[in-house]
């Protein structure tokens, strides 16, 4: 096996970045882009180590049933979606697959429920959209930062992709100047956009790279004219060479810092900066499910760690009419809206602490649910929720690998499950997310 050499592979998988999974003839695994389960693909290898291979399609001599024809122009250089060249009852099984790998891996024996789906299109409730040349707004290729223009994406909320064309031709028309990574020069990094699914109020933050926006008056205008739904309009300020989008300080020009929105019957006030699920529809259906395995009664306590603005924890207090609820979570500003949610909602039962949620102390909880980020709960924190002994841990996750690698670790202190719950809240890309409720085992100690 060479580098630019051609070999005729059949692909036996797809993993969740979307390559096609072959075998060399030698055994090593080939990732081959663009190739679907079943296909016979003629192939040049673009990459080759000792384990594995890259490789790319010149010629599909064998197409796959369950491949369809592609919708989106941007794909798939754009580095959103993965799977929109596969039929999307293919693409659940898909990910029902990747989630019982995950637990395979992770030596854990467990029930992989059917995948749970809903719209395949405009779910999306927030973008953020970094600027290409011609002031087009686009998406990162998949690993780089190269942007990629799209004037729609088919997962966002179509309400966002006016606003964002509007935004555009008025920084062209301004000859507003884009920020340059290549040399840290420009403005106008990203244009962020969240709107409320239920209240249809829409945020609108601009990322600079600077203190201030030419013209600012005259961009409120014209946005807020055109567009009524736009009640806050923010500058963010970044001016870091960092990855991370959104600045530490931010401006008001326009109306107020935060929108509401309902979601599981509760309403919610949400910073640009909090976290919430961009799949409102499809969270109510995760966090339902995540409340049934919890069992609260009235005389349960219940932590919510990682809480954000508090979503999962209120919803579970007030359905259930639990004791009280302590939320944990390291963004101040989702702190404060947790607070104010709770007395949004007329919840005086709940208290929310700003601190890390992996170092953070708690005293005792007889129900506690977690959301950490992608990389999971470090193990200090696993060790010190066993040594609190609550009778039931609720996990929810975005990454089945990390999920099944704190199931694992649980397990050793006494808590074990026996199915995993799959949720496809990002139909179209290779993330799923899953919810499992570890039971302590009367025999631990």
């Amino acid at each position: 096996m060479k580098k630019n050499e051609l070999a005729v592979l059949t692909i036996l998988d797809i993993n969740n970045r979307g390559y096609g999974v072959a075998r060399a003839e030698d055994g090593r695994v080939v990732f081959v882009a663009n190739a679907v389960t079943g296909e016979t693909v003629q192939a040049k290898y673009i990459k080759v180590t000792k384990d594995y291979a890259v490789a790319r399609v010149e010629k599909t001599l064998t197409k796959s049933a369950c491949r369809i024809p592609s919708d989106c122009q941007a794909f798939p250089a754009c580095g959103g979606c993965v799977y929109r060249h596969i039929a999307y009852d293919d693409e659940l099984k898909l990910k029902e697959n990747y989630v019982k790998s995950a637990f395979k891996k992770a030596g854990v024996a467990i029930t992989v429920a059917p995948c749970e789906y809903g719209d395949t299109e405009g779910y999306r409730n927030k973008i953020e959209c970094p600027l290409t040349d011609g002031y087009k707004a686009g998406f990162y290729a998949a690993k780089t930062h190269r942007v990629i223009a799209a004037d729609d994406c088919k997962l966002e909320k179509p309400q966002l992709r006016a606003i964002m064309t509007t935004v555009t031709a008025w920084l062209e028309e301004n000859d507003i100047p884009l920020y340059h990574e290549e040399d840290g020069k420009g403005l106008v990094r990203h244009i962020y956009l969240r709107i409320g699914e239920k209240s249809g109020e829409v945020s609108l933050v601009l990322v600079l790279n600077g203190k201030t926006l030419p013209h600012a008056q005259d961009f409120v205008d014209t946005v807020t004219q055109k567009h009524p739904a736009v009640v806050s309009i923010l500058l963010s300020h970044n001016e870091e060479n960092t990855n991370v989008i959104l600045g530490k300080s931010a401006t008001l020009l326009y109306g107020k810092d935060e929108i509401e929105d309902t979601l599981c019957s509760l309403t919610f006030r949400l910073s640009h900066r909090s976290f919430y699920q961009v799949n409102a529809h499809m969270a109510e259906k995760l966090y339902q499910k995540a409340l049934t395995l919890a069992a609260l009664t009235p005389d349960d306590t219940l932590a919510d760690l990682f809480c954000g603005v508090g979503t999962i924890g209120l919803f579970m207090l007030k359905e259930s009419g639990a004791k009280s609820l302590l939320g944990i979570e390291i963004i101040p500003e989702a702190i404060e809206n947790a607070r104010r949610n709770a007395k949004l909602n007329g919840i005086e039962n709940a208290t929310f602490l700003c601190g890390d949620a992996n170092r953070e102390e708690l005293a005792s909880a007889d129900v506690i649910v977690v959301d950490p980020p992608r990389k999971g709960c470090e193990e200090s924190l696993l060790c010190r929720i066993a040594a609190i002994a609550p009778k039931r841990l609720v996990y929810i996750s975005c990454n089945p690998d990390t999920l099944a690698r704190d199931v694992a670790v649980m397990a050793k202190y006494g808590y074990t499950t026996d199915t995993v719950y799959p949720f496809d809240l990002f139909p179209r890309t290779g993330h799923v997310e899953s919810v499992v409720c570890l039971t302590r085992s009367d025999k631990a100690t």
